[in-house]
């Protein structure tokens, strides 16, 4: 696995959501939850060998980079203050340019770190979000034209939020004036219960 698609499938290592769909509950979860659970989602994704044991000690610093990471893309902190931890230095490469390269003692780490870096310096790591639903939070990569995508899934997470909106505008309505937005919609309405033609 290649890309920001490895760091996205990191950063969702941690669920946050939190919502109900279709009448169940989405309960919050921890994948990193043991040494073990670490190696082998690292296996599972290519970034050690299958007989690698873990150490509490690389769950720690593993989560403590996830953290950060998922606070940088919330915008809580800068990019470079997230890989504060992690050295990194330009080294040839074989086609004579230079690359990243991170030398943290922990070889998968490197990996997630010279992802970041690099992706920054290119310009895509600002294309890496959290979901805007405070009940979700889920890293997606946005792929909008505009770089503005707010949510992981606009058939999920965008349609509750629209439904949220219109009740929250209705809920106005009812308990005083309507909003611009409302009146067309309470005419209409209006007009249908009073027997009337709208047009």
């Amino acid at each position: 696995m290649n890309g920001l698609r490895l760091i996205e499938d990191f950063l969702n290592t941690v669920d946050e959501r939190t919502f109900s769909r279709h009448g169940q509950a989405h309960v919050a979860g921890e994948r990193l939850t043991s040494p073990q659970a670490l190696a082998d989602w690292l296996t599972s994704h290519e970034l050690i060998a299958t007989a690698t044991a873990m150490r509490p000690a690389d769950l720690t610093a593993t989560t403590a980079l996830r953290t950060a990471l998922r606070q940088a893309i919330a915008g809580n902190i800068s990019a470079t203050t997230a890989l504060a931890d992690h050295p990194m230095r330009l080294v040839a490469d074989p086609t004579s340019g230079l690359r990243i390269t991170a030398r943290s003692g922990l070889p998968w780490l490197d990996v997630i770190v010279e992802t970041v870096a690099t992706s920054a310096a290119r310009g895509d790591w600002k294309r890496l979000k959290l979901c805007a639903a405070p009940d979700c939070r889920w890293a997606f990569y946005d792929t909008s034209r505009n770089g503005r995508g707010r949510w992981c899934d606009m058939e999920v997470c965008g349609n509750r939020h629209k439904t949220r909106t219109y009740r929250e505008r209705h809920l106005r309505h009812v308990g005083g004036k309507p909003d611009n937005n409302d009146r067309g919609v309470v005419q209409v309405r209006d007009a249908v219960a009073g027997g009337l033609d709208p047009s």
